[in-house]
């Protein structure tokens, strides 16, 4: 297997265009990527909700139109294959996360494992709010960019 595409580069010094962020934020805006596609591997819908606003839009990389809220969000996944046909496993990685007060951008790869089939890799960006009283990140929206198979990647 070719080895996983480099690392972004990391934020300007200036702090231009690309703030980076607290370690706190960061840490937790990647924990709630990460928690989101824990809840997708575990079949867990309730625990995905968690992590999004209830009217955050999708692109969807097997979904043509723009998914805009909960609503359009479940018809979607009752019409994906049954879990024996989908994802065995998720890995996100090389996540570049930028955080611009309430809101936070994070850009990374997301490795998707099938049982009968090649992997995907898929590039991904996410944006968050920071929701109030409590203060915790929500997705509001999220782009996937579906890939070749990493082994097929051309370097």
């Amino acid at each position: 297997m070719t080895a996983p595409p480099p690392r972004s580069v990391p934020p300007a010094a200036d702090h231009g265009a690309r703030p980076g962020g607290a370690p706190a934020d960061l840490a937790e805006v990647w924990t709630v990527i990460t928690g989101m596609y824990d809840g997708y591997t575990a079949g867990d819908r309730a625990r995905i909700d968690a992590f999004l606003d209830p009217e955050a839009t999708i692109w969807d990389s097997a979904t043509p139109e723009l998914i805009c809220g909960r609503t359009e969000l479940n018809r979607v996944r009752d019409a994906r294959p049954t879990s024996d046909d989908g994802p065995a496993g998720l890995t996100a990685y090389g996540q570049v996360v930028d955080v611009f007060g309430d809101l936070a951008v994070a850009r990374y790869w997301l490795r998707v494992e099938f049982r009968a089939a090649p992997p995907e890799l898929a590039r991904n960006t996410a944006v968050l709010r920071r929701a109030r009283p409590d203060g915790h990140w929500l997705l509001v929206h999220l782009h996937e960019d579906l890939q070749s198979a990493p082994e097929q990647r051309v370097r």
